[in-house]
């Protein structure tokens, strides 16, 4: 009873944390955050299923004779994640951007990542983001809505590994608030069932393109590790936010390709 009320409060913490999903309020204590990470995916399987729900109104519209050109529907699509979330990742992305584009050494680009005001660079990364996203928007194809949407739940469960697993930039912040108080074994073991079921799941789904992003994916997750300890000496939470904004549209990127090539 006891280790279900904790799982029940790790589960609103990452709800509350990670989304805007309304959800009871809970104390920040160290025993209810234990777990929190695994149940990270979820806000993930949450906007795949509202990314379906999505396409799926646009196909019974078009069954009803009710017709919006496919870049009202990609607009729709692209900033849903945002909506869900608060933005919380991609002012992760932003901020280390901004950072990277910086050319500072280790120490700077750390207090460029808590600098809370935009930079230019931060800017052009979120036009070019926003920009390529909507593009592939409007080039999916119903079969490839499946592969799309369970990337939401794999690069949630790569960046929930990367805080159990990988050096943290610096003791303080969220990231290595989570990591300290995350029961790291159960947490690792959790992603990577995670990660073997939705890989299977993308493969079966999507077949050579659903290959081809989870290889991207994986491809991503590994520049991360390097990208992070070489330039910040480890990971913090606007890096962690960083990879899940790359690593979703480096899956999108790729099951459009390759719904392109593999057709």
């Amino acid at each position: 009873m006891e280790k279900g009320k904790r799982l029940y409060e790790s589960f609103k913490i990452a709800c509350s944390m990670y989304s805007k999903l309304p959800v009871p309020q809970s104390d920040w204590t160290e025993e209810n955050m234990r777990y929190v990470m695994c149940f990270f995916p979820w806000i993930g399987a949450v906007i795949g299923l509202f990314f379906a729900g999505v396409w799926n109104a646009k196909e019974w519209l078009a069954s009803c004779g009710i017709y919006y050109h496919e870049l009202f529907y990609a607009a729709i699509l692209t900033v849903l994640p945002i909506f869900v979330t608060g933005g919380i990742h991609m002012d992760g992305f932003l901020d280390t951007c901004d950072a990277l584009s910086s050319w500072q050494e280790k120490e700077r680009r750390l207090e460029i990542l808590k600098d809370s005001h935009a930079g230019a660079f931060a800017i052009l990364s979120c036009a070019v983001y926003l920009i390529l996203t909507c593009g592939a928007m409007t080039s999916l194809r119903t079969e490839l809505i499946p592969v799309v949407g369970l990337g939401f739940l794999m690069s949630r469960s790569l960046s929930g590994l990367s805080i159990v697993t990988f050096p943290m930039a610096k003791g303080s912040g969220l990231a290595a608030m989570f990591a300290d108080r995350a029961k790291k074994k159960i947490v690792r073991n959790t992603m990577a069932v995670y990660l073997v079921m939705l890989a299977v799941l993308m493969i079966v789904v999507g077949k050579l393109s659903g290959l081809l992003a989870v290889v991207a994916a994986g491809g991503i997750f590994f520049y991360y590790y390097k990208m992070s300890v070489k330039n910040f000496g480890g990971i913090t939470g606007d890096l962690a936010g960083w990879f899940l904004q790359v690593c979703e549209l480096g899956i999108l990127l790729s099951a459009v390709i390759g719904g392109g090539i593999f057709r």
